[in-house]
């Protein structure tokens, strides 16, 4: 999902049988030149990759890992810009609130992550990462023995069907949509089911309370179905105290903390949810008694409150929001403050999104990629630690990608405006109106300065049109939204490249709340991504999606490649635990710990 929604890029390969082994190896860092190059980041807790396993029956245990060191008690105070923008389960794909959400909701799969970043796989709600046919088409999971729900009653299989089901309902548009694509086999796969309100329920999801087991009964095959199900789209949700829309507001908890108090924009207080059991819950730490989250403060500020290091601010930590370009010198030449910082290379791609139902011309595509200055951009995100220059849809830690530069972006990153020119020339399209939207900020207010001036020596007429943060994702997820190019950023959902080019690019990802936010619908794509997605032999995959990443970015050009970024982030002085979710590429928030 988007850069903003998850940040999760592992490649993939299949042993025997069709279990996935993955393993993640950092692009490299941000060193110089064309942009890789030497670490920047001696003294700091970097973390560069992980390698992810299938976990056993034994993994999935409860409890999680002790820390070293680490005790329970006190309060961690988060803060963040931005307020999460949902907390119904069902409503999330976004990385930032899947973070959040970790602390309250579970799925039938989650990962556990250790101390050096690596993950594995395990049952959450579940016993086990499940058992699937050989087809891989049935796929059964075992609920384990005391789970419950806030209110002291039973986390039921009726429950985790619910979760699942009510991804239908009218009102959720903005989660994932791999469950129930393949549960039908449809990219219209809501026609006919209007969600578990009406007493309606999935003839392909078959539950038994007794033996509290549920199936899913897939349309097509899907080996990787375990990672899919460790979504937050598709954790449960109580069929007794299911409120509908309201629910966003007021979500009930399974997990370690109950959203106990919340003020929109300004703060959320957790507490802990005494019918949590530890024993059930191989994943979550939970020290803290409370979590208190502040909403509003700008990067910037918030990092001067991390450098000064003062009261609560020392059991701070930043929920993610890195440390800006402004401040990244000083935090980096500090030897006191490198220690309270970690840092990753998010493996994902950042990009612009180009709206193809309004720039029909794939010529002026060509012309904006050629036009666009990576170079000028990169340098306001903080130079060359900030991250490498993208010139590809797949990011290099994906299974078979390689590395192609069809517009010239490595050799001229600052932009060709002469060549970008002379081919809306060609095209008749010089002067070609652009609107370019995207999230506001200090950061990308700069940025779309020297986008606006790049895109006008080009030969373009650019119009800027700068959005809240909080619904930024929301309005370009409209299909009838007025923009043209869209700042965007993406990594699968889970470690396969189907995960980044299918919700990005499929015509049956165009929709409200979804993410072909491109609006690319184009048959050969669509019919490369089915057959992609079944090829059994990974090493054969990948070169398949790399193939069509390049045909991709050659012939629809629906996208301006950007970076591959690196994030550090920066905590209190009395936080414990604190470190990179490889997952979502921010805070690990149920990890971390007050300490003495």
């Amino acid at each position: 999902m988007s850069l903003s929604r998850r940040n999760f890029v592992i490649a993939t390969s299949v042993a025997a049988g069709g279990s996935l082994v993955l393993s993640a190896c950092s692009s490299g860092d941000a060193g110089g030149g064309g942009g890789k190059g030497g670490s920047p980041n001696a003294g700091a807790t970097e973390y560069t990759g992980a390698t992810v396993k299938i976990g056993s029956k034994e993994d999935s245990a409860g409890p999680a890992a002790e820390i070293a060191g680490a005790k329970k008690g006190g309060t961690i105070y988060g803060i963040s810009k931005d307020d999460f923008s949902h907390l119904d389960p069902q409503r999330i794909y976004f990385a930032y609130n899947s973070s959040g959400a970790m602390l309250f909701a579970r799925g039938l799969t989650g990962y556990k992550v250790d101390d050096k970043g690596a993950m594995t796989l395990v049952g959450d709600l579940a016993t086990d990462v499940g058992t699937a046919s050989a087809d891989n088409k049935t796929w059964t999971f075992t609920l384990k023995d005391g789970l419950k729900w806030q209110d002291g009653s039973e986390l039921t299989v009726e429950d985790v069907r619910h979760g699942i089901e009510r991804a239908w309902a009218p009102f959720v548009t903005e989660g994932a949509a791999y469950v129930q694509q393949a549960l039908t086999g449809k990219g219209d796969w809501r026609k006919g089911y209007e969600g578990p309100y009406k007493g309606q329920h999935l003839d392909s999801l078959v539950i038994d309370k007794a033996k509290k087991t549920i199936t899913f009964k897939l349309a097509e095959a899907r080996p990787d179905f375990n990672f899919t199900l460790a979504m937050t789209s598709y954790a449960a949700t109580p069929v007794k105290l299911d409120t509908k829309e309201k629910y966003d507001k007021q979500p009930a908890s399974c997990g370690p903390y109950i959203v106990k108090h919340r003020t929109i924009d300004k703060s959320m207080t957790l507490t802990r949810n005494k019918h949590w059991d530890p024993a059930t819950d191989p994943i979550r730490n939970a020290y803290p008694d409370t979590f208190e989250f502040e909403f509003g403060t700008d990067a910037l500020e918030s990092t001067d409150r991390f450098i000064a290091d003062q009261g609560k601010d020392q059991q701070m930590i930043s929920i993610y929001k890195s440390v800006p370009a402004e401040r990244m010198q000083k935090v980096l030449s500090d030897p006191e403050l490198k220690k309270r910082t970690f840092n990753g290379l998010l493996t994902g791609t950042y990009y612009y999104a180009i709206n193809c139902k309004r720039i029909t011309d794939v010529e002026v595509r060509k012309a904006l990629n050629t036009a666009w200055p990576l170079e000028q951009i990169r340098k306001i995100y903080g130079g060359p630690s900030a991250g490498d220059y993208a010139t590809t849809l797949l990011s290099p830690d994906i299974l078979g990608r390689k590395e192609f530069d069809l517009y010239g972006k490595l050799k001229t990153p600052k932009g060709d405006a002469a060549a970008a020119k002379a081919i809306l020339k060609k095209a008749g399209k010089l002067g070609q109106k652009v609107v370019y939207s995207y999230p506001q900020s200090p950061t990308y207010d700069k940025t779309a300065v020297v986008i606006e001036n790049a895109l006008k020596a080009a030969g373009f007429t650019p119009v800027v049109k700068p959005v809240d943060s909080t619904s930024y994702y929301d309005q370009i997820q409209q299909v009838d939204n007025s923009f043209d190019v869209m700042w965007f950023g993406w990594s699968p959902d889970w470690p396969t490249a189907y995960t980044m080019i299918q919700p990005l690019l499929d015509s049956a990802s165009i929709g409200n709340g979804q993410n072909n936010v491109s609006q690319v619908k184009v048959d050969w794509i669509d019919a490369a991504i089915k057959k992609n997605v079944v090829i059994g032999d990974q090493k054969a995959a990948g070169a398949a999606w790399t193939a069509l990443d390049k045909r991709i970015m050659d012939e629809v050009v629906p996208i301006i490649p950007e970076t591959f970024q690196r994030r550090f982030y920066l905590y209190g002085s009395k936080v414990g635990g604190a470190m990179m979710d490889p997952q979502f590429s921010a805070t690990i928030i149920h990890k971390t710990y007050v300490k003495a």
